[in-house]
């Protein structure tokens, strides 16, 4: 047997007491509207940023993609960028889409007697809009958001918060994510971490960045879920 698959028959067994999970591009088919409010922003303050460049950058903490893409550039057009990002992103909200499987997974869990937690620093504003898209406040033990921690992805701080609000170590408890950010925040916590491939990150990358294993999307999550508590 493989080693990652070794390390994949211990996901569900025994169940984690609490998931958290990360919303946009895991739970949400939002990650290229990010990234199409990005360029549309940086193009508005006269830096534009080819997209394949935001893309590998969405996740991140803002200051950090701000500064990972406007560079030396950022003390003048990154405050300005920002505003215009989420004036673009607002526009676009009307487009979001639950991800195939994200909410029935976030019901079977939380169904199976699992605390599920949106692990987001996502601002309040754009995290209502989100919940909206989900429909799911029924089985979600918390959630938290930008007010919670002052610096976002890699850092674990949001992924401590979200424990703490599960009420759990990290030892009982698992993380889902799209991103390498997620990947590492995580591991930072000392949490095992399942990667999705819906935000556009490869299999490869999640693995190398710690990943326990990589599903195509949050129902192939819930399908492995559903196996694994058939065969206990």
């Amino acid at each position: 047997m493989a080693p990652t698959e070794q390390r994949a028959t211990t996901l569900w067994s025994p169940a984690p007491k609490a998931v958290l999970f990360d919303i946009d591009g895991t739970l949400v088919d939002s990650n290229y509207l990010h990234v199409d409010a990005w360029a549309r922003a940086f193009e508005k303050v006269g830096h534009p940023v080819e997209s394949w460049r935001i893309h590998r950058s969405i996740g991140l903490d803002s200051d950090r993609l701000l500064d990972a893409l406007l560079g030396d550039e950022v003390d003048e057009f990154g405050d300005r960028a920002k505003d215009l990002h989420s004036e673009f992103y607002r526009a676009s909200t009307g487009r979001l889409r639950p991800l195939p499987g994200a909410v029935e997974l976030l019901h079977a869990l939380s169904d199976a007697g699992v605390r599920v937690v949106l692990a987001t620093s996502a601002p309040k504003e754009e995290l209502e809009i989100l919940l909206g898209v989900l429909d799911s406040d029924d089985a979600l033990h918390a959630t938290t958001s930008s007010d919670d921690v002052g610096t976002a992805k890699p850092e674990p701080d949001i992924v401590n918060v979200a424990l703490e609000r599960a009420g759990v170590d990290a030892s009982e408890a698992l993380f889902v994510g799209d991103a390498v950010w997620d990947i590492e925040a995580a591991a930072r916590a000392s949490l095992g971490a399942v990667g999705v491939r819906t935000g556009g990150i490869s299999s490869g990358e999640l693995m190398d960045a710690g990943a326990l294993q990589v599903f195509d999307d949050a129902a192939a999550v819930l399908a492995d879920f559903e196996s694994r508590r058939a065969d206990q």
